[in-house]
């Protein structure tokens, strides 16, 4: 696991300029593994989010490194990402709490009595937004959220909003699928899935729903709200695919190995996963534009089914 380490020396005076730095560093989601010491996985975008930190340092008058590496001494992979999903944890846990409220509000509430409760629906689901962004590696509380919030709205009488119809998937010529940005092995499969199988003309549209103020047009995957995302137990890939009706083995085995890597499970133990797993990893390490890591991951998965289409026919 590459990541982007950032290293600080802050001058004592103006005081209040350590507190901002601090408060900036938890808002970009850095994990700290020293005083003065900073974590963010290699991206991008958190590259350029340690390069304003450090200008802005730098501008004050102190100092800031910035440091790409691979390992840290007596720390795994999973363990790094485990100490990225524990910061998550309590900001995800406050939100259960608040979303627990006001599920109970929305069971006790009658008749136009629950309209009063939307505002506060909106502003724990553009919480769960903006601590979603900073999820790095998907902490455990974030789908017992989503669920509490997908059971809120049901209550209040939105199901149509929260499972809005899905579309026919025939005929589909150039459409516009909406996802979030920084697409990994979940919607770079479902957009390989989309433009190999549903719609080969499809445009793909990626934003940052914290900042969306109303649903975007198009066909919502992978998001919340959207038209095709988790159902249960499934992720999207599977779930798209069971819209399909496709009676495809290769396909099968495939949303076998998403359903393990999205869900970080073992349930289907496919002895290419780890493989795949591995491919995809290094894509989204390559590729920070989220269509170059489609157009290379599509292409692993064409060789993915063809070799496991060849496998089924013997």
């Amino acid at each position: 696991m590459t990541c982007v380490l950032l290293l600080h020396q802050i001058p004592p005076s103006p005081t209040y300029f350590r507190a901002k730095i601090l408060r900036k560093l938890n808002q970009l989601g850095a994990c700290p593994i020293k005083n003065s010491a900073y974590l963010l996985p290699e991206t991008q975008e958190q590259v350029e989010d340690f390069q304003w930190v450090r200008t802005e340092i730098e501008h004050e008058g102190g100092e800031a490194w910035l440091f790409r590496v691979e390992a840290l001494g007596g720390v795994t992979d999973e363990g790094l990402k485990e100490a990225f999903r524990r910061l998550r944890s309590p900001d995800y846990q406050h939100l259960l709490d608040s979303g627990a409220e006001l599920l109970q509000s929305a069971r006790e509430s009658e008749g136009d009595a629950g309209n009063s409760l939307y505002p506060a629906l909106k502003k724990l689901k553009r919480r769960f937004e903006e601590i979603r962004r900073i999820d790095f590696f998907d902490a455990p509380e974030r789908r017992e959220l989503e669920d509490i919030m997908k059971t809120i709205e049901t209550t209040l009488g939105e199901t149509v909003r929260a499972n809005p119809a899905k579309p026919e998937l025939t005929n589909l010529s150039g459409k516009t699928w909406v996802t979030r940005r920084g697409v990994k092995v979940d919607r770079i499969a479902t957009a390989w899935l989309i433009r190999r199988f549903a719609d080969p003309a499809a445009r793909f549209q990626f934003i940052d729903p914290a900042g969306q103020t109303a649903a975007p047009a198009g066909i919502r995957f992978d998001m919340f709200e959207g038209e095709f995302t988790h159902e249960g137990d499934l992720c999207t890939f599977e779930v798209l695919l069971r819209h399909l009706r496709l009676a495809d083995p290769a396909l099968a085995a495939i949303a076998q190995m998403v359903h393990d890597i999205d869900l970080k499970t073992d349930k289907h133990e496919l002895p290419e996963t780890s493989g795949f797993a591995a491919m995809i990893e290094g894509i989204t390490a390559l590729h920070s534009e989220d269509e170059a890591r489609i157009a290379e991951g599509s292409r692993v998965l064409n060789a993915m089914h063809a070799a496991l289409g060849a496998a089924a026919k013997g």
